[in-house]
């Protein structure tokens, strides 16, 4: 389904395309698309959502990029795959989608699919570990450490080759949403620049 009709222009030569997954409010895909504003050779070729109601969209639409939305069920029958094609995709970023990513996808995209996850897997991993959850299991286990793991998707959730961990201290005081907040921050800085680094290396 079309948020809006687009055109889809034929790709530059050397540029290389963008799509980025989100479930929810979408601050991790604003951050990436505003990194990559005015970029000459890396640009945003899509949005794609899983839910209508996603904040994730109308922050795409304010940024005028191309939105999908794909329900449950048509990304699990190889939709997804089409539409990559159709959009030129290169590279598929995760940020905040909460889909296991068909066979079918990864194939078409070795080591071409990234995601973030809010803890220093293998720690906190896995299915139904996303957003706060992670961060109260942090707290209920009294670690002193959390932070980020950027690493690529393989046919299991939170188990594909690491690229990139950054810690942060879990402090006494915490509540799982102020360190929610410091994680967030170490998403904001470092996630752009790690994408930026694997589409130019």
């Amino acid at each position: 389904m079309h948020i809006f009709l687009i055109y889809v222009h034929q790709k530059r030569k050397n540029m290389k395309k963008l799509a980025i997954f989100a479930s929810g409010e979408g601050t991790n895909a604003e951050r990436i698309a505003h990194y990559f504003v005015d970029n000459e050779t890396i640009e945003i070729g899509v949005v794609l959502t899983n839910k209508e109601n996603a904040g994730v969209i109308k922050r795409a639409e304010k940024l005028r990029l191309p939105v999908e939305i794909v329900p449950s069920q048509a990304f699990k029958e190889g939709k997804v795959s089409k539409l990559m094609r159709q959009y030129e995709i290169d590279f598929i970023v995760l940020a905040g989608f909460l889909l296991r990513i068909p066979e079918e996808l990864l194939h078409e995209y070795p080591n071409k699919i990234v995601n973030i996850h809010p803890s220093l897997l293998p720690k906190y991993g896995g299915k139904g570990m996303y957003g706060i959850h992670v961060h109260e299991a942090v707290l209920a286990a009294q670690e002193t450490e959390s932070g980020i793991t950027i690493h690529y998707i393989d046919e299991h959730y939170d188990e594909g080759d690491v690229i990139l961990q950054v810690k942060c201290p879990v402090l006494p005081t915490d509540t799982p949403e102020t360190l929610a907040s410091r994680v967030h921050q170490l998403e904001y800085e470092h996630y752009p620049i790690v994408i930026d680094s694997l589409l130019k290396g």
